[in-house]
Parts: C-alpha cells; structure tokens; sequence
C-alpha cells in the first residue's frame, strides 16, 4: 500500500504596502514561488479585493491586514494576525512607504512633513521589524531547521540627494543603518537581512512626475535606458528570500538600471 506525502506548509511572508507598486510586485513573485501571504495595506480590504483575488490565484492562502505601519498597535495586530492564520513567519519584508504630501525646498521644511514620513518610512519598519525578529529568533530555538529572513526595501535616496524632499531621503538613509543593525544582531542566528534599493521605478508614486522622469532617462540618467518596474525588485526580493545570497547578509542590492554608477 502506497503511503501519503507528507505536505509541507508553505513558507509565510508578511508584506507591507503589498497591495500596489513596487510592494505588489514583490506579493506577485512570492505567490509565485508558494508562499502564503500576509499583506498589508492601508486601504479597506473591499477595496482591494482584486488585488488579493488575483494573488490568491497563486498563492495557497492570502491573509490581508489593514492599518498603519507607523503604529505600534497596527504591529500587534498583525502579527496576532499572523501567528493565528499561519502559526509562524518566515520573511519579512519592510516596504511600505510614503514620499511627501509636498515636495518643498530644504529651507521651507515643517514638522508635519517630517513626522509623517519618518513614521511610516522608518519609525514603523524599524519597530515592526524588531517585534517580526524576536519572534523569528523563539521560531529558530524551537526548530532547528527553521530558515528566516528580513528584507528592507529603501531606495536610491539613501545616498543621492534630493533637497525638495529632505525627510524622505533622511528616512532611506536611516534605514541603510537600520539594515547593518538588524544583520549585525540577527548573525547569531543565522538570519540574514538586506536591503534593496529601487531607482526610477513606475508606480503611483512617481505618476505626478513621470514627463520630468521620461525626459531623464531619454537624456541617459540610468545606464539602462528604461524606467524600472515593480516586477524588477519582485524578482531581487524572492530571490534573496529564497536563500540564494544566504553570505550575504547586510548587504544591498541595488535595482536601478545602474542609476547609482558614478560616471563621468
């Protein structure tokens, strides 16, 4: 008589502004590879039924938690969620992220801006990602074979200036920081964590500012000469999760049609 295979759960990732951009680009290429997802998103899950009906047809479970990043409470929430969904997580990936309601010059810069997009670009990340890693540190002392991974998704700001949106630029910094320091504690365990940064990339995000971004790639900004796509990070992400650059830890990863390279 023929016995069973044993079905091995699939590897859960929590998502954050997994919903549109560069965040569905990544949801899309875990679906793809099996993960169960946990999304989250600010928007009322009736209004992003789509999104999650078109993931579910990949993945084998699609959980969807609406709130805030930048909260604490929003954190509990969701891996309350998580932990009764799934039982576990496996990888993290920090993305969710706002640029400012304004873009205003250096000298002109309000609290309000600030608060704002430190909250959800670096506050919330930095404090979700410490709660996600302790939990990841109880999993792997419970199972040897368990395999973690953290994935920050900063941008090109981190180093390239942009003095009409200081704050945003402050938060991508802080989190190349953040990145070194959760790899630095999480080595221990071998849990790595990277960073990835996107350049010019299509998103709602950059939509008000797409003839000025057109103009520059045309005039050779980027040694690729296209814009860059939420799919193009999707790929890099699943396949650092996948364990592909597990030596790697700390390290970041940049996809921006070669934005970065210094020329002269």
């Amino acid at each position: 008589m023929s016995q069973s295979k044993v079905q091995t759960p699939p590897r859960v990732a929590l998502i954050t502004g997994g919903t549109r951009g560069i965040g569905l680009g990544i949801a899309k290429a875990f679906a793809n590879e099996g993960y169960a997802l946990a999304i989250n998103g600010m928007r009322p899950a009736e209004q992003v039924a789509d999104v999650l009906d078109g993931l579910k047809e990949q993945s084998p479970a699609v959980q969807y938690f609406a709130g805030d990043i930048a909260s604490t409470q929003t954190h509990q929430m969701i891996t309350d969620g998580i932990e009764e969904a799934f039982g576990g997580i496996h990888v993290l990936v920090n993305n969710a992220g706002v640029a400012p309601k304004e873009r205003k010059d250096l000298l002109e810069a309000d609290e309000e801006s600030y608060e704002f997009v430190m909250g959800t670009n670096l506050k919330g990340p930095y404090l979700l990602t410490s709660r996600v890693a302790a939990w990841m540190v109880r999993q792997k002392s419970n199972d040897a074979d368990y395999q973690g991974c953290i994935i920050n998704v900063g941008s090109v700001s981190a180093t390239m200036v942009s003095t009409n949106r200081g704050d945003y630029c402050l938060a991508k910094a802080g989190m190349g920081m953040m990145t070194q320091l959760f790899a630095a504690r999480m080595g221990e365990h071998n849990i790595p964590v990277f960073e990835v940064r996107p350049g010019i990339t299509k998103t709602d995000m950059t939509a008000t500012v797409t003839d000025k971004y057109d103009r520059l790639i045309r005039d050779g900004i980027c040694v690729t000469p296209r814009w860059g796509y939420p799919e193009d990070t999707g790929r890099v992400v699943a396949s650092l999760a996948r364990g592909d650059f597990a030596y790697s830890t700390g390290q970041v990863i940049h996809v921006d049609g070669g934005l970065t390279i210094p020329r002269l």
